[in-house]
């Protein structure tokens, strides 16, 4: 098989049906921007539970007299709050702890003022509504439960918290997104390899008469088909290109350029992260157009 002759053909289809190439350029690029951001959104999330979960803590909050619960109809002597930070220190508590700090109600409040600076509610709490709590690192943060069963029932301890309960429900809301994201791209992929095959068939409905010589002078299915497949993989590879490089482009100046200064105790995906997902939307973009193209102008011949 002639490779000139059969690019030469891809170029007289392509330059015949412009319009069509376009939108085949243009809904590939969509779909594949759309599949490169919901893998960079799963990379994303993943590096995040990594950075966060490593630095989740564990909060004892002791009980307080100003605000009394089922579990502290009283406030907590010092003998309980001695004996709490004892059982941190001893077996078998200790052994799942890496490093623990005290956080007094003063400094309790200072630390709810920071963060809440300028809301309307830091004018209202006042360090005595505030728990005393020791704040705790783990060394294996999936060993939570098993410290909260140690320590929920002791004398003066009202709650503890897990601080990675809260970032579950906020990974939750990304994976969701993250689907979304995914599903739309799904959807976008069927109707780029639907219009594919429209574009091929018109394409071959165009040249009939050329295709219907070159059946009269004996050329072979592989040798009319080929242009075809070679049109619907160049007009699909150059949206494929397009999309990586948004895909890379978003992650250098959007994530990198803007949020990661933003944010700078979140840990975001960065361009080698985004270069990973390049050959994967080139590879799905031509393997698309290359099996969708062969389908149409098969069931084309045979009609």
């Amino acid at each position: 098989m002639r490779l000139g002759l059969v690019l030469s053909e891809a170029g007289s289809g392509l330059r015949r049906n412009l319009s069509m190439v376009v939108s085949i350029v243009l809904v590939t690029f969509v779909s594949l921007t759309f599949v490169g951001t919901a893998a960079l959104m799963q990379l994303q999330i993943g590096q995040m539970k990594n950075f966060w979960y490593d630095k989740a803590q564990v909060a004892v909050y002791l009980c307080n007299d100003a605000v009394q619960s089922a579990s502290c109809p009283t406030g907590v002597t010092k003998a309980e709050t001695a004996a709490v930070e004892q059982a941190l220190k001893t077996p078998p508590v200790n052994t799942f702890v890496q490093k623990y700090y005290f956080e007094t109600q003063a400094q309790a409040y200072k630390n709810f003022q920071q963060q809440f600076k300028g809301n309307p509610v830091a004018d209202i709490v006042t360090p005595s509504i505030l728990n005393e709590a020791f704040w705790i690192n783990l060394k294996d943060p999936s060993q939570a439960d098993a410290l909260s069963q140690a320590l929920s029932g002791m004398p003066g301890v009202d709650a503890v918290t897990d601080q990675r309960r809260l970032l579950d429900q906020i990974f939750a809301v990304l994976n969701t997104a993250s689907i979304t994201a995914a599903v739309i791209a799904a959807v976008m992929l069927v109707a780029a390899t639907l219009l594919i095959s429209t574009t091929i068939r018109l394409s071959a409905f165009s040249r009939r008469r050329e295709l219907g010589i070159m059946r009269l002078v004996g050329a072979s299915n592989r040798f009319i088909q080929t242009p075809f497949v070679v049109e619907g993989v160049i007009a699909s590879l150059i949206g494929s290109v397009l999309a990586a490089a948004t895909t890379v482009g978003i992650v250098q100046f959007f994530v990198q350029g803007y949020l990661a200064r933003a944010q700078r105790d979140v840990a975001f995906v960065t361009v080698p992260d985004a270069l990973v997902v390049v050959p994967i939307l080139i590879g799905a973009g031509v393997l698309l157009a290359a099996v969708s193209s062969n389908v149409a102008i098969s069931r084309y011949l045979r009609v």
